[in-house]
């Protein structure tokens, strides 16, 4: 019915009584008398062994006793057998049937809102079983743990008031469930305000500018663990080394849906370095262990220079474990700061060791390596290197002794000495060589920007081109030279770069010591750059150009000339194949024999003074596999500078498997317009990308 207006008014009530007082007092029945009287005390009733009654205070008799066996005494224990039947004796009827499975669906409500679902999905325990439990308790165990994960999620993302309840329905069909997960995240809470407390830093507030929360920020716990983690992070690496960051404080405010956020930090005493102590099985002595440091003393302290030392000190291989820590000396500096020494424990792991490796290519054929090594022979870091090569075209020896950190962060002197046989494409012969060079080059553990090199060299080398006599010691080359090298390295990798560039220019001025003596100048550029196209394709680049200057080509050793072709060069041509060729007479062939097979002549290169290359690689990586097409260039010149004219090509693809120290590579090529003397077919195998 419709309300009232407001200008209607109720009826009036009436004022004489439908039934008056007096008449209906006097219909009501009179009370029990009994109900006025005080209760008796309980101590007064026996209700140990009273009757059972009726509301009106009968007592209820027993019931009659229908069957007498009821009243008869139970028979002993010891009567009863209760041996297990032996197995097979039990009817089919008593044997269990299969337990059939219960399968259950899930659906889930709430989560999706806030992009929590697949995170719960990831972590469920009715999804991880995927549908299938033995029975439906097992089902509601899976619910509950389930419950409780996505509330612990929704608060993790600040959800704080959130709850989740879940529901098993039976489904029509037997043993087929509907599980419905629904949980309602309510008002997410942000930060209110943020505060540290403790000693204030110097600078002031290094806490808080480490601490990237701001208020008004939702309270993630993702986020504050990082927060706090850079906060612990940052403070070492500003002169305090034992700061000690407490538990947070969140204060929660339902009303405003904010939370005060509290962390207390101690800094410690601000601190500088000062020197060095070292225990343990030492490999080296604390005056080495400052060679590697790139730190000094007064400097202010910071936890990455420590970081960087423990690194350098793992990467000379000598240590099974190595740790280094500061420790408080309680010594003032100049500057008010606290002297900190370094404590480097040392554990020396075995210093010797035995290494090979095997690869194939074509043109050059099958090459074993075999090295023994004694990293430190000559302390600190002084090692001892021999080494054995036994190849289809190279057989040689070689022993290097080499000095890491020589008096100086990533400073290498090395002095070899190596003598040999080669039977290569071009010429054959034996050689001995000695070399000494100081340089500064990228390991894979410290890829370096700058990296350089000089050296000198002395060489004997009796040697003659394929198809041409053997040279007598008369006509051996002796020769001498030095060595410069400066590279630059802005690539984000050492074996498997995927951006950035690379330079190197490499000049080697030599002479004859045997009159008449002829100088002349080798020198070399290579460049390559990397493009990442997506983030699992590479595009790769290079470009190489050399020459020799101050020498004709007939007055250069063989094995001082220029050369293109093979894995590390022009792919789709042998090692040493590309390039200038001359018919020479083949040493093979035998004439006398009737049933001679071989051509009674070969193309040798003859090498060349100039070169240009050129490579072209697309690398596509699908987990620890790749693929690579390519496509390479190149051609090298008589003349003293290079030209372009006459480029020859080489196409193929290749293989990758990444590993954890490097891609190994399998590369198959094939010259475009292949000529006479020249392979159908190029495979390559190494480790690491081609550059």
């Amino acid at each position: 019915m419709p309300a009232p207006s407001a200008s209607q008014s109720p009826p009036a009530a009436s004022e004489e009584a439908i039934v008056p007082d007096s008449q209906f007092e006097e219909a009501l029945p009179p009370l029990d008398p009994a109900l006025g009287q005080p209760l008796e005390p309980l101590e007064d009733f026996d209700v140990k062994d009273a009757p059972p009654v009726t509301a009106q205070g009968e007592i209820i008799p027993d019931a009659p006793i229908s069957d007498p066996a009821l009243t008869e005494p139970l028979s002993p224990l010891a009567t009863f057998d209760v041996q297990t039947p032996p197995a097979g004796t039990e009817s089919e009827e008593d044997a269990p049937g299969p337990v059939e499975p219960v399968r259950y669906t899930l659906e889930i409500e709430g989560l999706d809102q806030v992009g929590l679902e697949g995170n719960f999905r990831d972590l469920s325990a009715l999804e991880d079983a995927d549908g299938e439990a033995t029975n439906g308790s097992q089902v509601q165990q899976r619910a509950d743990e389930d419950e409780l994960l996505a509330v612990r999620l929704l608060r993790s993302e600040g959800y704080y008031d959130a709850t989740a309840v879940s529901t098993i329905e039976q489904l029509p069909e037997p043993g087929r469930l509907r599980v419905v997960l629904t949980a309602v995240p309510g008002q997410r809470y942000s930060f209110g305000q943020i505060a540290i407390t403790g000693p204030e830093t110097q600078p002031p507030g290094i806490a808080r500018e480490a601490l990237p929360l701001k208020s008004g920020q939702p309270i993630v716990a993702i986020d504050v663990e990082a927060a706090e983690a850079n906060v612990r992070l940052r403070l070492p690496q500003q002169g305090y080394p034992f700061a000690e960051v407490g538990l947070r404080d969140i204060l929660l405010d339902p009303a405003t849906r904010l939370g005060d956020y509290t962390l207390p930090v101690e800094p410690g005493p601000r601190s500088s370095f000062a020197g060095f102590t070292t225990e343990g099985d030492l490999a080296f002595d604390a005056e080495h262990v400052g060679v590697l440091a790139r730190f000094r003393r007064g400097e202010l302290f910071d936890q990455r220079k420590v970081d960087d030392l423990r690194e350098a000190m793992i990467a000379t291989n000598l240590f099974s474990t190595v740790s280094a820590e500061p420790v408080r000396t309680g010594e003032t500096a100049p500057d008010g700061t606290e002297y900190v020494n370094i404590l480097v424990r040392q554990d020396a792991g075995p210093a010797r060791s035995l290494a090979g490796s095997v690869g194939y290519s074509t043109g050059e054929g099958f090459r074993a390596e075999g090295t023994w090594e004694h990293r430190n022979f000559f302390p600190p870091e002084g090692a001892i290197r021999a080494t054995a090569i036994a190849g289809t075209q190279e057989q040689t020896v070689r022993l290097q002794f080499r000095r890491a950190n020589a008096g100086k962060r990533d400073r290498t002197v090395l002095v070899q000495a190596e003598a040999g046989r080669r039977d290569y494409a071009a010429f054959r012969g034996y050689t001995a060589r000695l070399h000494g060079l100081i340089s500064r080059e990228s390991t894979p553990i410290w890829q370096k920007k700058w990296t350089w090199a000089y050296g000198a060299e002395i060489i004997a080398t009796n040697e003659s081109r394929i198809g041409e006599p053997e040279l007598s010691i008369g006509d051996a080359f002796f020769l001498a030279g030095v060595t410069g090298q400066l590279g630059y390295d802005a690539s984000n990798s050492l074996l498997d770069p995927t951006r950035g560039f690379r330079l190197l220019g490499r000049i080697n001025p030599e002479t004859s010591l045997r009159d008449p003596g002829q100088p002349y100048v080798r020198n070399f550029l290579d460049g390559s750059a990397y493009f990442p196209a997506t983030d699992s394709l590479t595009i790769a680049g290079r470009a190489r150009v050399g020459s020799i200057y101050g020498a004709e080509l007939n007055e250069l050793a063989p094995s001082r000339r220029i050369y293109a072709g093979g894995g590390g060069s022009v792919r789709g041509f042998g090692y040493q194949e590309l390039g200038p060729k001359e018919v020479l007479p083949n040493p093979k062939f035998d004439p006398t024999d009737p049933d001679e097979k071989d051509d009674p002549t070969i193309l040798v290169p003859t090498g060349g003074r100039s070169v240009v290359e050129f490579a072209l690689e697309a690398r596509y990586r699908f987990g620890n596999y790749g693929i690579v097409p390519f496509i390479d260039a190149g051609q090298v010149y008589t003349s003293q500078y290079p030209k372009l004219s006459d480029l020859r090509f080489g196409v193929g693809i290749g293989g990758r498997l990444y590993t954890n120290f490097g891609p190994i590579r399998a590369d198959v090529a094939i010259p475009l317009g292949r000529r006479e003397g020249e392979s159908k077919v190029a495979v390559y195998v190494s480790i690491g990308q081609a550059f």
